[in-house]
């Protein structure tokens, strides 16, 4: 009985002894779980998370465990943080595994993404602390390549905003004069004809005329009478008033051999109750809050004439200040003046840019698609005036389609010296910190430009970068553009992403490679071909890079890239 109890105590012993003494064993892969799985960059990172699940007998009671996932690609390696785990004998303050039960170990993953990174392999290594000894068990490979579609976003090709030019081909101008009249009469008084408003008038009219650059495009004589007094009465009047204002007007056109007048428009107005109300309004006359609430509130004509006559103190005085003002005539004429042809600004801006305003100067560079061209003018723009914000804006915008970063930036900054408020400048200046990685750089300036047109397109590629793909798409809304089809594709939103891509007025290379990545999502063989095909045929250094694109791991590309 007690040899029985002596071996079963010696076996225990063994038991207990085999959970702290000998190395540990080597890791095995199927212990472990990535998800996802390949990697896949989400904004600028690729996070990942590795899972182990450690068998029992397996973890010694005495060792601690670093885990350090590393990523293996082209030559060289980058290691993440590494995760500690301990056996339960062990002083610390890691997370333990048991050893009778095994265990569960979580690894977090991140690295920085480079494009070098695409075609890689994700190890994890394993550095043993057991009592006074350490050693270096064999690495595991647990997960193999990058899905690198995020990494597509181009701030590059969202288009700046442009500080528009206020030019008008066609300004139109209106010149005005005023014939009075004495109380219930039509007959015009020479008096009334030479005054300063009427002689001015005719100047203008003969100016326009003889003008190579402006056209008389109406002329209107609106007639009224003063509010008092039988309708009737003042109807005739009115009318009368007109008829003569216009055989007056007609005989001067006459006279100076104004024969181009465009229309020329006449009506009257029995009784000018709208002139009267305004002219009260904006008059000192004492109970005026009185008369504009009779004007207000009695409709009838003649009741309203009682009433205010009524306030004798008061109508003595519009009597005398305001009713004579409304015995009139109005002249309008209506006057174009026509600017520069887009030839002539196209010539000038190239060969005499000095004669030129800020605004057709800023408009001729419209007029050209080449951008080297606008950027030329803009130049010219800003030294012929180096106050206006708007040509430093638009030569960094220039600059920026040119991948000119650096002349873009300076020139962005020189326009927010000048225009501290500008939401077209903020917006420019936040593509070029999009472009140079500054993220909080861009988060301010976007802030800056809220409610600009066009502001969505690079507020879509912010979200991108950052890895909020739905904000993205939201942002976006309906632009047609590559970023816009991938931040949809990210999204699994394939159908949408199809209709953009189709709808994209320009394709490029880019456009195609996006829709062979759909057509690979979406298991469409000749989708994938024929526009990775397109693709390479534009830009030839996305053969190699389909080649490591994991989006095209179940296709035979053989065809296509020889």
């Amino acid at each position: 009985m007690k040899r029985i109890l002596y071996s079963s105590l010696a076996i225990g012993g063994l038991v207990l002894l085999s959970g702290c003494n000998g190395k540990m064993g080597q890791f095995k892969s199927e212990y472990f779980n990535t998800n996802p799985n390949p990697l896949e960059v989400v904004g600028q990172t690729v996070p990942a998370t590795v899972t182990g699940n450690i068998p029992a007998k397996f973890f010694k009671k005495n060792a601690s465990v670093t885990i350090t996932p590393v990523l293996v690609y082209g030559g060289q390696q980058t290691a993440a943080t590494p995760v500690t785990y301990q056996g339960e004998k062990v002083r610390g303050n890691n997370p333990v595994v048991n050893f009778n039960n095994g265990g569960t170990v979580t690894i977090p993953v991140n690295y920085l993404y480079n494009p070098d990174m695409q075609k890689s392999e994700l190890f994890l290594t394993f550095n043993v602390q057991q009592g006074n000894k350490q050693y270096v068990l064999p690495q595991v490979k647990v997960a193999n390549g990058i899905i690198a579609t995020a990494a597509l976003a181009d701030a590059g090709t969202v288009n700046p905003a442009t500080a528009a030019d206020k030019f008008q081909r066609v300004i139109n101008d209106k010149y005005t004069a005023d014939i009075r009249f004495l109380i219930n009469q039509a007959n015009i008084r020479k008096g009334e004809l030479d005054s300063q408003g009427v002689v001015d008038l005719n100047e203008t009219l003969r100016s326009a005329a003889a003008a190579p650059n402006q056209e008389i495009e109406e002329i209107n004589i609106s007639s009224y009478a003063s509010p008092e007094g039988a309708y009737d009465f003042n109807q005739r009047l009115a009318e009368n008033r007109e008829k003569n204002t216009t055989a007056y007007l007609e005989g001067q056109l006459k006279k100076d051999k104004i024969t181009e007048f465009g229309e020329l428009t006449k009506q009257f107005t029995a009784e000018d109750w709208d002139g009267f109300q305004q002219l009260v309004a904006a008059s000192n006359i004492q109970d005026k809050d009185l008369i504009l609430s009779v004007l207000s509130n009695v409709k009838d004509p003649e009741v309203r004439e009682k009433e205010i006559r009524n306030l004798a103190a008061v109508f003595e005085t519009l009597a005398d200040q305001i009713l004579p003002q409304l015995r009139r005539s109005h002249i309008t004429a209506s006057i174009n003046t026509i600017g520069k042809s887009d030839e002539e600004l196209a010539r000038l801006a190239q060969n005499d840019p000095k004669s030129l305003t800020v605004d057709e100067l800023l408009y001729a560079a419209t007029l050209t698609d080449d951008n080297n061209r606008k950027a030329q003018i803009y130049e010219q723009a800003t030294r012929i005036y180096p106050n206006d914000f708007r040509g430093f804006n638009n030569l960094g915008k220039a600059q920026f389609i040119n991948k000119d970063y650096a002349s873009a930036i300076a020139n962005l900054n020189k326009a927010a010296r000048l225009a501290p408020n500008s939401s077209e400048v903020a917006m420019n200046q936040g593509l070029v910190q999009l472009v140079n990685k500054d993220f909080n750089g861009a988060n301010r300036s976007f802030s800056n430009a809220a409610g600009l047109e066009g502001l969505g397109d690079a507020l879509g590629v912010y979200y991108l970068t950052q890895g909020d793909n739905a904000a993205a798409v939201k942002a976006f809304g309906s632009s047609k553009s590559n970023n816009a089809a991938l931040a949809q594709i990210l999204t699994k939103n394939y159908a949408a992403a199809k209709n953009t891509l189709g709808a994209i007025a320009n394709p490029d290379a880019t456009t195609y490679y996006l829709t062979a990545i759909l057509g690979a999502r979406t298991n469409n063989a000749s989708m994938v071909t024929t526009n990775l095909d397109k693709a390479i045929k534009l830009d030839n250094a996305l053969a190699n890079m389909a080649l490591n694109d994991l989006e095209f791991a179940n296709f035979n590309l053989g065809s296509i890239i020889k």
